[in-house]
This record gives C-alpha cells, sequence and structure tokens, in this order.
C-alpha cells in the first residue's frame, strides 16, 4: 500500500505502470475527493501531454483525445466535490484535523474565494490544495449548479489545454526535453505552491 501511495506521488509512476486509465483517475481524485490534494496533478498533466508527443505508445491515444479524457474526469470530479460539499454543508469546519484532512486548507481556499469569487474554479485549477478544496468549498456555500458547471468547465479546459499543451508543444518541438522531466516538475511545484503559500500567510497574519 505504501509502495502504491508512493507512486501515486510520482507523475512519471502513474503513466508508466498505470497507464492512461490511473492517470484519468488522479486528474479526478485530485479534484473531486478531498483527500486528493496530495496528488502531482500539474506536472501529470504537462508530463501526459510531454509523453504524447515523444512516446505516444505508453498512453495510446492521440493529444485531442487525451485532452478530452482528461477535460472529462476533470469536469467529474469537480462535480464529485461539489455533491460532498452540498451534502456535507457546515459540518465540514468542524471536521478535526487528520493526516489527510487539515482545517487550514479549508481556510485558505475560502480565503481565495473571498477575494476571486466564482472565478476562484478557475483559477484554483492551477493552484495546489485550492483546486481540491474549491469546489467542494463551492457545494458548501450552495454555488447555482448552473454558474458552477460554467465555471467548471472553463477552469477544466483552460487547466488541461494549458498545462497539457504546452507539454506537447515542447515534446513536439524539442523531444529532448524529456530528460530534463525532473527539473520540470520541480519548477512546476514551486510556481503553483507559491501563491497558495502567500495566501495563507496573509489568512493568518489577518486572523
Amino acid at each position: 500500500m505504501f509502495d502504491f501511495l508512493k507512486q501515486l506521488t510520482d507523475p512519471q509512476s502513474i503513466i508508466q505502470y498505470g497507464g492512461l486509465w490511473l492517470l484519468l483517475f488522479v486528474v479526478f481524485a485530485e479534484t473531486g475527493l478531498l483527500v486528493g490534494f496530495f496528488l502531482p496533478g500539474d506536472s501529470l498533466i504537462f508530463i501526459s501531454g510531454l509523453l504524447c508527443a515523444t512516446k505516444p505508445h505508453l498512453l495510446n491515444v492521440s493529444f485531442p483525445v487525451l485532452v478530452a479524457l482528461l477535460i472529462t474526469a476533470a469536469v467529474i470530479g469537480n462535480m464529485f466535490g461539489y455533491w460532498f460539499g452540498k451534502k456535507a454543508g457546515e459540518t465540514l469546519y468542524k471536521k478535526k484535523d487528520s493526516i489527510l484532512f487539515k482545517q487550514q486548507h479549508l481556510i485558505t481556499t475560502k480565503a481565495f474565494y473571498e477575494k476571486h469569487g466564482g472565478k476562484t474554479l478557475i483559477l484554483g485549477r492551477f493552484l495546489p490544495i485550492i483546486r481540491t478544496f474549491a469546489p467542494i468549498l463551492a457545494g458548501v456555500i450552495k454555488i447555482d449548479f448552473k454558474l458552477f458547471m460554467f465555471y467548471n468547465f472553463s477552469g477544466a479546459l483552460a487547466w488541461i489545454l494549458g498545462i497539457g499543451g504546452i507539454g506537447y508543444f515542447l515534446g513536439k518541438r524539442f523531444p529532448q526535453v524529456e530528460s530534463y522531466l525532473g527539473w520540470i516538475v520541480i519548477g512546476l511545484i514551486i510556481i503553483t505552491a507559491i501563491p497558495v503559500i502567500i495566501t495563507y500567510f496573509k489568512n493568518k497574519q489577518k486572523a
């Protein structure tokens, strides 16, 4: 079980050992399950786009099909998160911290909502932790479902096409970039974590 969880945090292992279906499950889980915040969504989507260009046999689908499937997984994931948040309601704020749940993650996402409103569902796609808790919080505060679905689909489209498209373009244009995957993943983690860290400390100062 530990080895399996370890593989779930390594985007290359997910694609190499789990293939397309595990890739889709991870994208769904990170955007739809409360415990999915630790999964490597950004780097996974980037690498899948890159490998679709350099090693198409690994996923065995064309890039347009890959994009369509990833968007579907991301949209369904957010819908599941919204449903969970709506069912859980305000009781989620009383949930005690555990290994896989921290109240601070919910508070950070709420602060992001207060600043950006419904656009959090689009902007949050590019930010770890927030992309997991944004649809859940949308359900808790009962955002109109039609409006939620507009932001949901728009965010999924921008996220998958943006990050996956960059990976695919680089793979087609510069196939040798695959040799630097480790550094690229580290760079993505740092870049996407900065806004979350800033929001966290601002919120802490206000408190």
